[in-house]
């Protein structure tokens, strides 16, 4: 199994087989969503990747941007047969995530 590390912009990306794990920072807001969108699509052209793990661990707050970033990626992985999970959300990305309806197509791990 490869893995392989890379961070741009506080982000980090690691691959396992065929996920792509995405660890957030502190803030996924207007500023870094942008990044995250871009890097994440260069990831799915230069290799296989079936599962996107967005992993929260790190993160205390989120805006609309990252739900922006959330579904984008949820539909650009359905598009390729993939799926995108959510994990490590603390009470506050959890509230976010339940009120703009996330949690409803994409699951947590």
């Amino acid at each position: 199994m490869e893995q392989q590390e890379t961070k741009n912009d506080q982000v980090m990306y690691r691959t396992a087989g065929t996920s792509l794990i995405i660890i957030l920072p502190p803030e996924v807001d207007d500023h870094n969503c942008k990044g995250i969108a871009r890097d994440t699509e260069e990831y799915i052209k230069s290799r296989v990747v079936k599962r996107m793990v967005f992993d929260f661990t790190k993160t205390g707050f989120m805006d609309s941007a990252g739900i922006g970033v959330l579904l984008g990626r949820y539909k650009r992985m359905r598009e390729l047969g993939g799926e995108v999970v959510v994990t490590g959300e603390d009470q506050r990305i959890e509230r976010i995530l339940k009120i703009s309806g996330i949690y409803q197509i994409i699951r947590r791990i």
